[in-house]
């Protein structure tokens, strides 16, 4: 067994759970300050607070990282700075980034802070790893939607891999979901996701048509079951993966409590030889939280069944059904399958439809008062209005398990360290005091006061261990005390107080010390947070179109497209050939126009080999740009050095801290994200080091996910195969009846697009004066001829030949006008 260091990280949202992370085992805590990080409806820690944690972690031998994982405009970088300032000067093990403009910032003005790639950076294949390390990462957490196959592969670049084994799931590709921020103005890469996946769809076909109606699914198709890895651990572990991590800094204190406490003593089994998970560490793990559980993409592809379709929160634990009714006097009586206890939370799933719940105060069993009930038993309890013979009852807060979670924080859970002591007091000298831990650390203190000859009672051992015994306000406990001295001799109390505090704050000092390496103190940073204007050339827009098909291309050539964009994720579900890679090139050129080659946004390892031979190929057709959207396609491309690349839209480029990051790694070109504001794109475009893109038409993609929900529920992919073949349009269907059509790719990854078009006709003429220079229409869902109707209404603005119209119908400005939180 060949296995490397193994981190358990655990979440903690607050105070009581960081220290419940730490008393049931956890080897590292990541929180989330007021600012910066992807939780932000999260308590957080503020700064005061975060030292507390700091020193509350490193005193248990507990690694603290910070999230700074959102990002951060350029108005927010000096508040960014100073943050990075005080995180590496109170002491924090490492930040968890996504914004490479925040990577840009830290590598420079905090150069020793560790770095670790965000699972929102989308790392989805070895050579995503390489690219994190060239960045400055020394590690990288893995997009959740790797197998074992492909964790194993990343885990051999040689640093650090980072992967998620507990906890809820994003149903879209981490980093790439703007659904919470296009519906609401709530972005997920700013921090505050509205969880929109939790909500109830309809899959709807072109008519309207409910599809799933009468067959065996609930209404929530974007909802993902649980992450729960207990079973599979062992495989997991020998990947070579070093820190395992679970998910919840939105849980309760129990919630970390119970799960750190069960998958610490399955990694420990393992690490002995002999892995076992008991069964009461399934249940408990069960009954804390659980949407059901999966192992998302680890083991296969599992379609439908990673979905909690019937239920996005807590379903709880069945523990039986309603036997007998008495509805006038709201009782009934429940034959039980797991024990029941007073104080427990109850849910019945009604007939009907809905669920109703109640908390259990009274319980009967045969006319008596109890407690608590066992499998198999009746008992008569209050229930709801609602309630029907036959009904499920589900369990969904455990009174007994709250408790046992309740011992791991708050004032009585305190875990301390063992020290022993030795006291001397020796005549006419100072008295010392010597405390030394587990480890070997030790602190010393010693008395102003010269011990002297006892006047009335001398000390005696009872009475320095009840003075050194005093550690209640400190980490520590006494575990054992040596008394070493003259006879008869005295030292005021108020002393031996000041020489044990002296004693502790050394020992404190030398136990942080040989836990954590010393890291220099920053000050103040000389670096220039924004860059002087950049003057723009002057050169003219070109309006780009991006096109998956040789049909389109043709047509948008013909509508005046100046630049056409070919490839990435096709809609049509077909992978271009090179012949079609050829064959564009050659359009374009015949029509004086520049042609540029597209990525898809998501690589997996499988298809590394086959984009390093792509880009062999592109090389010699000597397109005018490559556009990339996946991290791991960088270090590839660039080993082909004709080829001119752009950062593409999916690399979430905010800021122009990130700008300057993609002009020092090569980039020639970068698309801004659509996130941005018009005011926004106005500062960038003033302040950018590269020539710049933006997306002025179509329908921009909310979700990009491994899930199929059009597989799922209607090709039966979890047998193994998919039966539905994208055989016609689908729609996701919501509350407020907007339908948001599905797109699948090439590779069979669905793309959930926006309910309404972007379209920033009116303001094309103002993003060309203010120096953008390429303007892209998005035709991979417009057919031949609305493509080409677009592409000539745009060209013809742009060229001043008709007046732009204020909105086209059914259309959305997204983000240029309103901005995200």
């Amino acid at each position: 067994m060949n296995v490397k260091k193994i981190e358990l990280l655990a979440p903690a949202g607050s105070w009581e759970a960081l220290e419940a992370a730490v008393n049931a085992g956890a080897d590292a805590v990541y929180m989330g300050g007021r600012a910066f990080g992807a939780r932000a409806y999260a308590s957080n820690f503020d700064k005061e607070e975060m030292a507390k944690a700091v020193y509350f972690a490193h005193m248990h031998r507990v690694r603290l990282y910070v999230t700074v994982n959102t990002l951060v405009d350029d108005s927010e970088l000096g508040e960014l700075a100073d943050y990075l300032l005080f995180l590496n000067n109170v002491g924090i093990d490492g930040i968890i980034v996504q914004d490479l403009g925040v990577i840009r910032l830290a590598r420079k003005i905090v150069p020793e802070l560790p770095l670790h790639a965000s699972t929102q950076m989308t790392i989805t294949n070895s050579s995503g790893v390489d690219f994190a390390m060239a960045a400055g990462m020394e590690r990288s957490v893995l997009a959740r939607e790797l197998s074992l196959k492909e964790i194993d592969a990343a885990c051999q670049r040689g640093t650090e891999i980072e992967t998620f084994i507990h906890g809820a799931l994003c149903v879209c590709y981490s980093g790439q979901c703007l659904m919470s921020s296009l519906i609401g103005g709530r972005s997920g890469n700013r921090g505050r996701c509205a969880q929109p996946c939790r909500l109830p769809y309809k899959l709807l076909n072109g008519k309207g048509e409910d599809m799933l109606a009468g067959k065996d699914a609930g209404q929530y198709l974007l909802s993902p079951k649980d992450m729960n890895t207990l079973h599979i651990l062992p495989q997991l572990i020998e990947t070579g993966v070093v820190s395992y991590k679970i998910e919840g800094r939105m849980k309760r204190p129990e919630y970390v409590a119970v799960v750190v406490d069960a998958y610490r003593r399955a990694i420990d089994s393992y690490l002995a030889g002999d892995y076992r998970v008991p069964e009461e560490d399934l249940a408990n793990i069960e009954q804390i939280f659980n949407r059901d559980f999966t192992t998302a993409y680890m083991v296969n592809r599992p379609g439908k069944e990673m979905m909690s379709d019937r239920r996005p929160n807590n379903r709880g634990v069945l523990v039986g059904r309603v036997a007998k009714l008495d509805k006038q006097r709201s009782k009934a009586v429940i034959k039980l399958d797991k024990e029941l206890h007073l104080g427990d939370g109850l849910e019945f799933w009604v007939s009907v439809g809905g669920r109703v719940g109640t908390t259990v105060t009274e319980m009967l069993k045969k006319g008596a008062n109890v407690a608590s009930a066992a499998p198999g038993e009746q008992v008569t309890i209050d229930v709801p209005k609602g309630v029907r013979l036959n009904d499920r009852v589900f369990r969904t807060l455990d009174s007994r398990l709250m408790a046992y979670a309740g011992q791991f924080f708050g004032a009585d859970a305190k875990k301390r360290i063992g020290v022993d002591a030795v006291v001397t007091t020796k005549l006419g000298r100072p008295m010392t005091v010597v405390l030394t831990d587990d480890e070997g650390n030790t602190g010393y203190g010693e008395t102003d006061f010269i011990v002297e000859a006892a006047r009335k009672r001398a000390l005696d051992e009872a009475t320095v261990r009840k003075q050194i015994d005093r550690l209640g306000t400190t980490e520590y406990f006494l575990n054992s005390l040596q008394f070493v001295h003259d006879e008869n001799v005295m030292v005021p109390m108020s002393e031996m107080n000041e020489a044990r505090r002296m004693a502790c704050e050394a020992l404190d000092a030398a136990r942080l010390a040989a836990f954590a390496p010393s890291r220099t103190l920053v000050h103040g940073y000389k670096e220039q947070l924004t860059p002087g204007a950049h003057k723009h050339s002057g050169a003219s827009s070109k309006l780009t179109v991006h096109c998956d098909s040789v049909a389109k291309v043709n047509a948008a050539l013909q509508a005046g497209a100046e630049r056409i964009l070919f490839g990435g994720d096709c809609f049509n579900h077909q992978l271009p050939t090179n012949n079609d890679y050829a064959k564009v090139a050659e359009m374009c050129r015949k029509a004086g126009r520049e042609v540029a080659f597209a990525t898809p946004r998501i690589i997996k390892e499988a298809q590394l080999t086959y984009f390093a031979k792509l880009f062999a190929c592109w090389q010699e057709l000597q397109p005018d740009f490559v556009y990339i959207n996946n991290n791991g396609l960088w270090p590839l491309a660039k080993k082909y050095p004709e080829l001119k690349l752009v950062a593409d839209m999916s690399l979430n480029i905010f800021n122009s801290q990130a700008l300057e990051f993609w002009r020092e790694n090569g980039a020639a070109s970068a698309v801004l994200s659509p996130e941005l504001t018009m005011t926004q794109v106005e500062h960038l475009a003033s302040v950018s080091p590269l020539s710049l893109e933006c997306i002025i038409q179509g329908r921009l993609e909310m979700m990009v996910s491994e899930y199929c929900v059009g597989g799922s529920f209607l090709g039966d992919l979890h047998k193994g195969e998919c039966r539905f073949n994208c055989r016609e349009q689908l729609f996701l269907g919501d509350r407020k009846e907007a339908r948001f059509p599905i797109a699948t790719d090439q590779f069979c990854r669905m793309h959930i697009l926006n309910a309404h078009e972007l379209s920033l006709v009116a303001s094309v003429q103002h993003m060309a004066e203010i120096g953008v220079t390429s303007l892209r229409i998005d035709g991979r869902n417009y057919d031949e001829a609305k493509l080409a109707e677009l592409v000539e209404l745009y060209r013809k603005v742009l060229g001043g030949a008709v007046e732009a119209p204020e909105n086209l119908p059914g259309t959305t400005r997204g983000h240029y006008y309103r901005g995200v939180m």
